[in-house]
C-alpha cells in the first residue's frame, strides 16, 4: 500500500472481527515501532504485547473494564485479540544524557524542556498504528485509567522503572458503517496550521 494511503485511511477502529492475528504481522509491528526516532538512540521504550485471550481478559480487569458500568465503547474495544502497550523509560534518557558524549554530568529533568521519553513512545506507537492499516487491520491507540496503574502494574508484573504511554487495540475490522463523526472532524483542521509566527489567520 502506498504511505500516503495508509495515512489517509488510518483511523481509530473500536470493534474487531472475530479472527486471529497473524503472530507474524505482530512481530512486524513491533520491528516498525522500534524505528521510530528517539532522543540519543536510546531506545528507551517497551512493547507489552498480550495476545492471548487470558492475557487480553486480564488486561481489562485490571484495568478497570469489569467495574460494571455498561460502556459501548469499551464493549466494542474488548472484541480485539491482541492489546499493545507500549511503556516509556524516563530513567533510561536521564543516564543516556548523562554519559560523556552528550557534554552532562548530572541526570537533571530541569534540562529537558519536553519529556521525550513520551514523545519517542508515542511516535513509536504511531508506526504500530500505520502499519496494522499497512496490513490490512485495525488498531485503536487509548489511554490507562490513571486510577487504574497499579493494578495493571501488579497484573502483569511491570517495573516502576517503566510507565504506560497507553494502550493499542489491535484486530480485523469488521465491516465499516462509514466514516466516523461529524464532516467538520471529517476535514482537514486547517485552522490547526502555522506558518512562520504564530497567528490566527492561516493561509491555505
Amino acid at each position: 500500500m502506498e504511505f500516503r494511503e495508509v495515512v489517509r485511511r488510518r483511523r481509530m477502529v473500536r470493534r474487531y472481527a472475530d479472527t486471529p492475528v497473524d503472530p507474524a504481522v505482530v512481530d512486524r509491528m513491533l520491528e516498525h515501532a522500534q524505528r521510530a526516532p528517539n532522543a540519543g538512540f536510546t531506545q528507551g521504550w517497551a512493547f507489552l504485547v498480550l495476545d492471548t485471550p487470558e492475557d487480553v481478559a486480564l488486561f481489562w480487569e485490571s484495568t478497570g473494564a469489569d467495574t460494571g458500568a455498561h460502556n459501548t465503547w469499551l464493549d466494542g474495544m474488548r472484541t480485539a485479540p491482541v492489546v499493545i502497550v507500549p511503556l516509556t523509560s524516563k530513567a533510561a534518557y536521564l543516564d543516556r544524557y548523562a554519559q560523556p558524549d552528550k557534554g552532562w554530568t548530572d541526570r537533571s529533568e530541569d534540562r529537558w524542556p519536553v519529556p521525550y521519553w513520551f514523545v519517542d513512545t508515542g511516535m513509536a506507537a504511531l508506526l504500530v498504528l500505520q502499519t496494522a492499516v499497512d496490513e490490512g487491520l485495525g488498531a485503536c491507540f487509548f489511554g490507562v485509567p490513571a486510577g487504574h496503574l497499579d493494578s495493571f502494574r501488579d497484573a502483569f508484573g511491570v517495573p516502576d522503572s517503566h510507565a504506560p504511554v497507553g494502550a493499542i487495540t489491535v484486530g480485523h475490522r469488521v465491516a465499516d458503517a462509514g466514516a466516523a463523526g461529524s464532516p467538520a472532524r471529517r476535514e482537514r483542521r486547517t485552522n490547526l496550521v502555522h506558518r512562520g509566527r504564530w497567528s490566527t489567520t492561516v493561509t491555505p
